[in-house]
């Protein structure tokens, strides 16, 4: 029996991208059994956008969080979880957290749901996605972590990581996909489709070099090994601005350590996490 889902999408002030992802999950092939909106506290037109587009279509249901929230990934979790309650008694395999300023062709989710149906151990899954012209490279990244714009998660998966952690810093994506290894679930970003992002990753809440300075820090509260977080940042310092990225990025991670700042996850998920990182370097450096 082919396999059901349900989308949930946390949005705030999202007028000029709302529209495009709502085309392409009412023109998917495969429809969800619920699609959840949930505006958090929008000023714009968000709210107008998504109520006329749900007219005379029962899958999407919107709802409207209070104003003067701030905007931050705990925020975005607190919103997805609205949505999340909105679901119980639905029954449903495969859930899935959907940016709002994405975009992906019309077997998309077909795709997805029929990797979970050849694969009783996928957990997490999702695919590449092309970012200002270009696509994600994996050589550095992990093909195992799915990227937080779009995540597909079995349910059982789902319920046993205990779902998305309120972390402010962010790193929400990456502390759910890499718990759910830690328990045994595969997780996979698969390459045969691609969506489209149309807004840098982190530019909703960061901007500038300052992104890169937080990427560092966020790197540093999720618990990355310091030898593995030096290769990272020269990694990075191979794209724009160069040098500087990398030496931003090990910059807010040698802060953050200075500042002993709080780690929000569990010391079983950073040690599970560092010898992930120390195999992969391993791996690397001797082949």
């Amino acid at each position: 029996m082919r396999y059901s889902y349900v989308l949930i999408t946390p949005a705030k002030n999202e007028q000029d991208y709302i529209e495009a992802v709502i085309g392409s999950v009412v023109s998917q092939s495969l429809a969800p059994r619920k699609w959840i909106i949930v505006s958090d506290g929008s000023t714009d037109r968000t709210d107008k956008i998504v109520r006329a587009h749900a007219k005379g279509r029962d899958f999407i249901q919107f709802i409207r969080l209070d104003e003067n929230r701030e905007r931050n990934f705990a925020a975005k979790v607190e919103a997805f979880d609205a949505g999340l309650r909105l679901l119980a008694g639905i029954d449903y395999d495969i859930i899935g957290n959907l940016d709002a300023d994405i975009t992906f062709p019309p077997d998309y989710f077909e795709y997805l749901l029929a990797r979970f149906e050849q694969n009783p151990r996928l957990g997490v899954a999702g695919t590449a996605f092309i970012e200002e012209g270009g696509r994600y490279d994996y050589r550095f990244t992990n093909i195992e972590h799915v990227s937080g714009q779009c995540q597909l998660f079995r349910r059982r998966c789902f319920e046993q990581i205990g779902g998305y952690k309120p972390i402010k810093e962010g790193g929400i994506d990456w502390v759910a996909v890499t718990t759910a290894r830690m328990f045994g679930w595969q997780t996979r970003t698969f390459t045969g489709k691609t969506f489209r992002h149309h807004r840098t990753m982190g530019a909703g809440n960061w901007s500038g070099l300052r992104l890169h300075f937080k990427q560092g820090q966020k790197d540093y509260r999720c618990g990355n090994h310091p030898l593995w977080e030096l290769f990272r940042a020269f990694y990075q310092s191979l794209g724009k601005p160069y040098v500087l990225r990398g030496l931003l990025i090990i910059s807010g991670y040698v802060w953050s350590s200075i500042r002993i700042d709080k780690r929000p996850i569990p010391v079983d998920l950073m040690r599970f996490i560092r010898a992930e990182q120390l195999r992969r370097l391993k791996a690397k450096l001797f082949f």
